[in-house]
């Protein structure tokens, strides 16, 4: 990427924290600053998720299987499949750029580890879609919900302490203090 986007979406980067700064002060006492920016961030990030996946579910596929000749694709499925690009960009920019800046790795390996962490998410969404939805027989939207909390908690561990690390030293530090 060149050095004029990077600024572009460091300034970007920076507006955003200061929306989300601006709710943290009543969280001051109860959760850091990364985990209150990740959880607005990957609020807003699964909320976009969710209305994008209802709205193809629902109404561009209306539930149905997706025949593409060689193979076919349930309509539960294939709405994640269409909606994952668009949050998986939204996804990477807000953590690289509003919750996890002190990563000091290049952003290219930040890229590669995101998309390993991310097809870890989506081996679970996969996976707990087709439980919840075939074996326990719960509505598409639902099961979505309840797969993204989930799958909420491994994408914050694998983010902080894989991703986005910011290093064997600065860890030290942090613990430190």
């Amino acid at each position: 990427m060149g050095k004029h986007m990077r600024n572009v979406f460091e300034k970007f980067g920076t507006f955003i924290i200061g929306i989300v700064d601006w709710f943290y002060f009543p969280f001051l006492h109860f959760i850091p600053r990364e985990v209150f920016r990740y959880g607005v961030t990957g609020g807003v990030n699964t909320l976009l998720d969710l209305t994008l996946y209802f709205v193809f579910y629902q109404f561009l596929l209306k539930g149905q299987i997706v025949e593409l000749g060689f193979v076919a694709i349930s309509g539960h499925i294939a709405a994640f499949l269409i909606v994952f690009p668009v949050t998986f960009t939204t996804g990477f920019f807000l953590a690289k750029y509003v919750t996890f800046t002190a990563s000091e790795l290049k952003g290219r390996i930040q890229l590669f580890r995101y998309l390993l962490t991310v097809g870890g998410s989506i081996v679970l969404n996969y996976v707990f879609l087709k439980f919840f939805v075939e074996y326990c027989g719960l509505y598409a939207p639902l099961s979505k919900l309840l797969t993204t909390l989930l799958v909420i908690i491994y994408s914050y561990v694998a983010q902080r302490y894989f991703t986005f690390c910011t290093g064997r030293k600065q860890l030290v530090e942090q613990r430190a203090s």
